[in-house]
């Protein structure tokens, strides 16, 4: 066993010199007050004073106890083998030896300080017996069996006082991980949420605004020469509009709930709507769509929603009018998502306003566009539910988005 490389406060070293020079002074003080009482049969002096020099020994070694256990007990245990073995008189002579062996199990490892202590007492029970064979009179060895015992106890008292120090530090610890867990998890619900809100408030606005700015550039071009058509387009940008300030109340009215209330967001029962939209940006929308069997859970129909409306955005942004399939498939165990554009070329027949709108610049996802944040958006929504979703150009010049939504989310991979 190595010496404990831990540094005490001053307090506690001032504590142990004061026990070392205390448990000194009864050791010696104590034994001369016996001899002086009952004889001894080999004086303290002997051998150059070396009955003296023992009990001193093994008290002043007390001081540096907490520091060395290990070598502390040694040095009690040999000061009290040779002592008892030239037959010194018995005293309060263990005293040292007793709160050694107290220390080396309350400081040290736990099993092999128990293990030291346990040799090491055996040898000095078998020594002390030894020793003490031709003791007179014979109830005296009374006090060898006295002395084993008290070491036997000694040890018992700090392996406990070990245990429980163990037992607490180890408590602690187990709250303060829990602590740290809980902060952890509510850090992760804090930045889930924030994810959340940006995703939605994204979706809202880029929709709102493509719109907007279809209907707008239609307003610049049909103004003057057909202002019915100018109209409906400013209708078109009042009711859309409208519609996006009311999510957005909805979304951010959660951070200002004190009470958690949560608006619904928009699902599947709002698809008519959101194609009429898209109709009258100038898109050419097919819609084809098989009722479920069973009702969809509201994240699923949320997600889907949210997916459509970035997809028919994209179309809108990137493409301008044009052909849309937008297809929807609950099966048994997940929801089949496409939509299709046809490209640039395909043209809404009849469409009076496609020609005279400005071209489209392809600055995120689209067809013939890289993949952006939109695509991204719509892949974490996909994943937040276990699903997966697949954004591919067409060979047609089109580009087609397919996602897969499982009616039992799998949970988030986020």
């Amino acid at each position: 066993m190595q010496p404990r490389a831990v540094s005490f406060p001053l307090r506690m070293v001032a504590q142990d010199v004061a026990l070392a020079l205390f448990v000194t002074v009864m050791q010696v003080q104590g034994t001369v007050a016996k001899v002086a009482i009952e004889g001894a049969p080999r004086p303290l002096a002997d051998f150059g004073n070396l009955g003296y020099a023992l009990l001193m020994v093994s008290g002043l070694a007390l001081a540096v106890r907490r520091r060395w256990p290990v070598p502390v007990f040694v040095t009690t245990a040999l000061a009290s083998l040779v002592y008892y073995g030239l037959d010194f008189p018995d005293g309060p002579g263990w005293l040292g030896l007793f709160v050694a062996l107290y220390t080396l199990t309350a400081y040290g490892d736990g099993r092999r300080s128990l293990v030291v202590a346990g040799v090491g007492t055996t040898v000095l029970a078998v020594w002390w017996l030894v020793a003490a064979a031709d003791i007179e009179p014979r109830a005296a060895i009374g006090w060898v069996f006295f002395r084993i015992g008290a070491s036997v106890m000694s040890a018992a008292l700090g392996e406990s006082v070990r245990s429980r120090r163990v037992i607490a530090a180890e408590a602690q610890a187990r709250a303060e991980l829990a602590e740290r867990t809980r902060e952890e998890e509510a850090r992760a619900r804090v930045d889930a949420e924030r994810l959340r809100i940006a995703r939605e408030v994204h979706d809202t606005v880029a929709h709102a605004i493509a719109i907007i700015n279809v209907q707008s550039g239609v307003t610049a071009h049909v103004l003057d020469k057909r202002p019915e058509v100018a109209r409906e387009a400013l209708q078109a940008i009042e009711q859309t509009s409208s519609r996006a300030l009311r999510e957005m109340r909805a979304i951010l009215g959660v951070l200002r709930d004190d009470t958690d209330g949560r608006v619904p967001y928009p699902g599947l029962e709002q698809i008519d709507e959101l194609t009429a939209k898209a109709r009258d940006a100038g898109l050419d929308i097919k819609l084809e769509q098989t009722s479920p069997a069973a009702p969809l859970p509201s994240a699923v129909g949320s997600a889907a929603y949210r997916i459509l409306q970035e997809s028919i955005t994209n179309v809108i942004r990137h493409v301008g009018p044009t052909r849309v399939t937008v297809a929807l498939h609950p099966g048994i165990d997940a929801l089949e998502i496409r939509v299709t554009d046809e490209g640039r070329h395909a043209r809404p027949a009849g469409d009076p306003a496609g020609p005279h709108l400005p071209a489209q610049q392809p600055t995120g996802t689209g067809s013939s566009a890289k993949p952006g944040r939109g695509i991204l958006g719509m892949r974490e929504r996909c994943q937040l539910l276990g699903g997966e979703l697949e954004a591919t150009p067409t060979p047609g010049g089109g580009f087609e988005v397919m996602a897969r939504l499982p009616l039992a989310p799998t949970g988030s991979r986020l």
